[in-house]
């Protein structure tokens, strides 16, 4: 350029499709050091992998239709679920979408994971830290699980399912299995009631070997190949997170997308067989008296609040690895929805099944349904069994579990490995995939205890109390944060310079009033009607129970230890202290320089020109869109200023 000339107005690359930058130029765009997603499509079918999980399967279906309490007639099931789906969409609009944009808002605009974006109120850090050890326990058994899908899948490959008959060495002389039953419809009704399916017991006897552990404390000897199914579960998990977002962003397009494929197969086979109807006539059948009771507000709430993931971390570190301006707006109502819209399907796809095996086993459809692993494990096995081909239908159900844990988990080790990486960047940064390694192993030997043959009781334990009434705590104080001590209008404007646009009324009346007060109901409910965890007719000891209590206090007793070492970090007396850690650092604000428009151009080093967001604009090439709104931006907190 020559002398005197004025550079041409020019778009920023951060506004360009990756296609349209050019290899030569993602060096300099993006930080080499951290990464972004390599393409648009990366970030939406991660966050769909995330949300659209274990639980859209086998806890949405059953909350949909009971309570979990137990003494209701048929008709009450029946009634339930038409009347849960009203209150679930409400929920959805004043809890789930709100706070979920509030994190993917978060996540993007700083650049950073749920450690380091604290930067927002250095007092507040033990949220996040708060966050990792959630993240990190739930991690632990939830790739348990994985290990059980695995062990189920290999058992599928076989011309009989091993659970299909009675008489193994796995079962007792209570083993009755379906084709025995049916063959007694019809002649004389059977005496069901004291028998166990070969399914169950074969899951409790043969691939937990529970009968081995007297209880919690009593573990047993490892189960070799459930350790191994275990190990080979983490080595899947760490291969596709090698590279951060860019190997996981690619393997969603498969793990995303492949379960809606499974689903609608086994949704099509579903509603083809005899008694499907049952099923789904269980599944739907409304009677609007119910929405008086506060217990189905409660439920709906609560499936919200744990399906989409918010809390956790992951939103908001997937998040963090897109461009400025990516439009989380919308992306947000396309996963939300979508996550709700799956999980009505995938009640469509679990009940036509078990309305047929109701049928095909001459007892009510609540007899046979059950939420939980018991669903995915013994139940639907036993399904599977009753259908020709059950050893390929039994791989497709299984396959799919596969492919909808294996995303989650992605999240899960994500938000752990992002964490700590940008707490110490230039230490972890460039050894990402060795510190990832060491994260995955740690992880497997402390889930090592899960193996054991009393494993069933420490996997009971981790999902009851590492991510119940802690989360909501995580979750409550992170929205109190940001609309009260960061301040409403200095977060709608972030967004405004970040999207273009200003959240609406209905976004900032949720966050305000709505979302909190909703959570906080939550958890007050969840702990008026604590029950102590049990899995079976086995009841835990006093113990266990404590340890699962002080399980979900720590997570929030790490918000008042951030507390004190931020105060410590500071200095003047307590109360100028506790002011200057809730404000936001020096350096908060976009990560790359050319997004730091308006008012934060200010905190760049060596930016001492009065006039700093014209300087900006010259030097990056003439005004955009979003320069416009930080010009807008930077006049109306002049304006308030001077009303003061």
């Amino acid at each position: 350029m020559h002398p005197g000339t004025f550079p041409q107005p020019v778009t920023p690359d951060l506004l360009l499709s990756p296609s349209e930058q050019g290899d030569g130029d993602l060096d300099s765009e993006y930080p080499a050091d951290r990464g972004n997603w390599t393409g648009k499509l990366d970030f939406l079918l991660s966050c769909i992998g995330y949300c659209v999980g274990l639980g859209n399967v086998w806890r949405f279906p059953y909350r949909a239709y009971t309570n979990g309490g137990g003494g209701q007639t048929e008709d009450d099931f029946q009634s339930f679920a038409g009347a849960f789906l009203v209150p679930y969409f409400i929920m959805l609009a004043i809890c789930g979408i709100p706070i979920f944009f509030m994190e993917l808002s978060l996540g993007q605009f700083s650049s950073l994971g749920p450690l380091a974006v604290w930067k927002i109120s250095p007092l507040f850090k033990g949220i996040g830290m708060g966050t990792i050890l959630i993240v990190s326990l739930v991690a632990i058994y939830y790739n348990m699980i994985i290990a059980y899908v695995l062990f189920y899948l290999f058992a599928s490959l076989t011309n009989n399912l091993p659970w299909q008959h009675c008489g193994n060495w796995w079962n007792t002389d209570l083993c009755l299995d379906h084709h025995v039953i049916k063959a007694g419809n019809a002649a004389l009704p059977l005496n069901i009631t004291n028998t166990v399916s070969p399914s169950e017991e074969y899951w409790s006897r043969y691939v937990l070997h529970i009968q081995g552990s007297s209880g919690i404390g009593d573990p047993g000897r490892i189960r070799w190949n459930l350790c191994l199914c275990l190990l080979l579960s983490w080595v899947i998990v760490y291969l596709c997170i090698l590279k951060g977002v860019k190997s996981s962003g690619k393997v969603v397009y498969f793990t995303a997308t492949f379960p809606y494929l499974i689903l609608l197969m086994l949704l099509v086979r579903g509603v083809t067989l005899d008694g499907a109807w049952k099923g789904i006539k269980f599944y739907l059948t409304p009677q609007f008296d119910h929405l008086l009771s506060s217990k189905v507000w409660i439920e709906a709430a609560l499936q919200i609040f744990y399906s989409l993931g918010v809390g956790f971390g992951g939103l908001l570190t997937f998040a963090s690895y897109n461009t400025f301006h990516q439009n989380i707006y919308r992306d947000t109502f396309i996963v939300t929805l979508g996550n709700a819209i799956t999980s009505i399907l995938a009640g469509f796809a679990i009940f036509s099944v078990l309305g047929y095996m109701s049928q095909e086993l001459g007892v009510p459809v609540d007899k046979v349904a059950k939420a939980g692993p018991g669903l995915a494990f013994v139940v639907y096995p036993q399904a599977m069994t009753m259908l020709p081909l059950s050893p390929f239908w039994s791989f497709l159900f299984f396959f799919m579990l596969l492919t909808l844990g294996l995303d989650s988990q992605f999240a899960f080790m994500e938000t752990i490995v992002t964490a700590v990486t940008d707490e110490f960047p230039y230490y972890l940064r460039p050894k990402k995939a060795f510190f990832s390694a060491v994260i995955c192993i740690v992880l497997f030997l402390m889930g090592l205890i899960l193996t054991t043959e009393g494993g069933m009781y420490w996997l009971v334990l981790l999902d009851d109390y590492s991510a119940g009434f802690g989360l909501m705590v995580v979750v409550i104080t992170t929205c109190l944060v940001v609309t009260r001590i960061y301040g409403m209008k200095r977060f709608c404007r972030d967004i405004h310079m970040m999207l273009g646009f200003k959240p609406g009324r209905y976004f900032q009346a949720c966050w305000m009033f709505l979302s909190p007060v909703m959570m906080m109901a939550l958890l007050v409910y969840n702990i008026i009607k604590y029950q102590p965890s049990e899995y079976g007719s086995y009841h835990f000891p006093h113990w266990a129970e404590v340890l699962g209590i002080l399980m979900g206090l720590f997570s929030c007793l790490m918000i008042p230890a951030g507390m004190v070492l931020a105060v410590l970090r500071e200095e003047g007396t307590l109360w100028e202290r506790v002011q200057q850690a809730s404000r936001p650092t020096m350096d908060w604000g976009p990560s790359l320089e050319e997004d730091r428009t308006g008012m934060y151009v200010t905190t760049l080093v060596g930016s001492q020109s009065p006039k700093p967001l014209m300087v900006h604009m010259r030097k990056y090439g003439g005004i955009t869109s979003y320069e416009n709104t930080a010009i807008e931006v930077d006049k109306e907190i002049e304006e308030e200023e001077s009303m003061m």
